[in-house]
């Protein structure tokens, strides 16, 4: 790559910074530490026959689904989004902190597209959403995104990165077909306790149910009874697995109670596609017995009675199947647990935290912002709502409270948990690699890892995998709030063939345009937005002294390593 001009590089850096950006993103990094530091940590667990007895000031692991705030008996996603911003406003007065200023329509567009489909908007849809003049453009937007099927992508990079580990016991299974089938689920929209029930009773082969690759990405019991509760419940339980929870109620019984259900799940071990395996004919069942695979049960494994956890014994015929039974339990309209994650997961998915933070530690101890609302919610989308996750999203999006700018004022800047004003989030890497191809076309998630390719890896590996991979920088998910990219990935993709393409600009920009046209062009594919004034004056003395052929290539290299193109505001 050539050496820019020194003002490039100042807009790279800079395009955010004077919209608080940066120093909101650093505030957030200071108070998230901060918050950090005061978790507590559990101790080494002491052997079985030591466990320390139950504490009697404990407080109960949960308190039942019930809500004291009115919500409609319905689903109207306007009157839902009032109820939110009655509760939050209630919040941020009884606080004396005032609300920031509705965000722009650049702002809410990109937003929006971002975190509803993962993708920035093209060009001519950012163009024609600005221009709209309608009063319920935002409201038909987010309608627009919820049926797009960049939906479903966007809900399958999250869930199947949370639901596949990153697990050398994994590398034959297939994670494609996985991905698929949440992609499908999300854009189907059964509802979300069908999706769940659907994953925790799947059977049969990956051809015929890739559901099942749940229970071969995680072949024991301890792991699937965590990654249950942690995932679909919001619930921290793998610290009762060989001792009695040492800050909760939980008993190492009810671990085991958990486990239970999972006991006769027969999964199949995948084989090495090298030595002609067929991985797609591998699959799960539940025998009529406890499952003998090797390495199943753990060593610290307890056999007691099926449980649902903080209630009764679930009473099961020992031929029939367990897991139905965990399920219906699970997603039932009165669980303690199971909506509230859903609302406070999807809460966090928009607006970077939870009512309840970490998003899967929701214990009673682990105070909500919100209780109120969080309760109001659930029970609203448990019975009313139908587990509707795009119902609960167009709510949550119609709402003053996302609505909000990302730009803090003096009197709400410290605020971190009462949403006085949107928080900065960083893009995923998924959402980086997709908007990264959309703006310049020469992306393609399936295609092998070409070399010198962002990532630089190579053989069975696709593109947008390798991307994926090298931006988390070893961590298992991307954080939505902390800026943890570091030099590696910065350098990377300044000198990649992403950035520095001249097909690209051409293509975006087109032939014999003017100045004008061509700067609003960039900044509306990459920015979603038209550039400023002082903007246009200074890229414009910029194209008329180097020319247009350097020059645009110049200023699109420069916005896509930005800090506006790598936020959400």
């Amino acid at each position: 790559m050539r050496f820019r001009p020194l003002a490039l590089f100042a807009l790279a850096v800079g395009l955010a910074v004077a919209a608080g950006d940066i120093a909101s993103i650093d505030a957030q990094e200071k108070n998230n530490k901060k918050n950090n530091n005061k978790k507590k940590v559990d101790p080494p667990a002491p052997a079985p026959d030591k466990a320390p007895p139950a504490d009697p000031d404990a407080k109960p692991a949960a308190k039942p689904l019930v809500s004291t705030i009115a919500t409609p008996a319905v689903k109207d996603p306007v009157a839902l989004a009032k109820v939110i911003d009655a509760e939050v406003n209630r919040k941020l007065a009884g606080a004396k902190v005032p609300a920031s200023d509705r965000c722009t329509d650049e702002e809410f567009l990109r937003r929006a597209y971002l975190d509803i489909t993962g993708v920035i908007p093209p060009a001519d849809k950012a163009r024609a959403f600005l221009d709209d003049r309608s009063g319920d453009k935002r409201a038909k937007l987010v309608d627009e995104l919820l049926a797009d099927e960049h939906f479903g992508r966007r809900m399958a990079d999250i869930w199947t990165a949370k639901l596949f580990p990153k697990d050398s016991a994994n590398r034959f299974v297939l994670k494609e077909p996985f991905y698929k089938w949440f992609e499908g689920q999300f854009n189907k929209n059964p509802g979300w306790d069908k999706i769940i029930t659907s994953l925790v009773t799947a059977t049969g082969t990956v051809a015929d149910n890739p559901a099942v690759t749940y229970f071969l990405a995680n072949r024991s019991v301890d792991k699937l009874t965590d990654t249950t509760a942690q995932h679909f419940l919001g619930i921290q339980l793998q610290c009762a697995q060989c001792h009695n929870h040492p800050f909760t109620s939980w008993k190492q019984t009810e671990y085991w109670g958990m486990a239970a259900f999972y006991s006769k799940v027969k999964a199949d071990n995948p084989k090495n596609a090298n030595k002609g395996a067929d991985n797609t004919q591998i699959g799960v069942q539940e025998g009529r017995g406890p499952s003998k695979g090797k390495d199943f049960f753990p060593e610290s494994a307890k056999t007691v009675p099926a449980k649902f956890l903080g209630g009764p014994d679930a009473g099961l015929d020992p031929n029939a199947a367990y897991r139905p039974a965990l399920a219906k339990w699970m997603t039932g309209p009165d669980n303690p647990f199971f909506a509230r994650a859903m609302v406070n997961r999807t809460w966090a998915l928009l607006f970077g935290r939870g009512f309840i933070n970490p998003v899967d530690d929701m214990l009673v101890e682990n105070e909500a912002s919100h209780p109120e609302l969080l309760d109001a919610l659930a029970v609203h989308v448990a019975r009313a709502g139908e587990y509707d996750l795009k119902y609960l999203i167009k709510a949550i999006c119609l709402s003053d409270a996302y609505q909000r700018t990302s730009k803090p004022q003096p009197a709400n800047k410290d605020d971190h948990k009462l949403f006085s004003h949107m928080q900065v989030k960083v893009l995923s890497p998924e959402q980086l690699f997709d908007s990264l191809g959309q703006v310049t076309g020469n992306l393609k998630a399936d295609g092998k890892a070409p070399k010198g390719a962002v990532g630089g890896m190579k053989g069975r590996v696709g593109n947008r995998e390798a991307f994926v991979n090298f931006f988390l920088a070893g961590a298992e998910t991307a954080n939505t709030i902390d800026y943890e990219t570091g030099i590696p990935q910065a350098l990377r993709l300044m000198n990649s063939p992403i950035a520095n393409s001249a097909n690209s600009v051409r293509a975006l920009v087109g032939a014999n345009s003017k100045p004008a046209d061509a700067l609003e062009k960039i900044y509306l594919a990459t920015l979603s937005r038209r550039p400023t004034d002082a903007e246009v004056k200074d890229l414009t003395a910029y194209v008329d002294r180097v020319g247009a052929g350097t020059a645009y290539g110049d200023i699109l290299w420069a916005v896509l390593n930005s800090s506006e193109f790598t936020l959400v505001r």
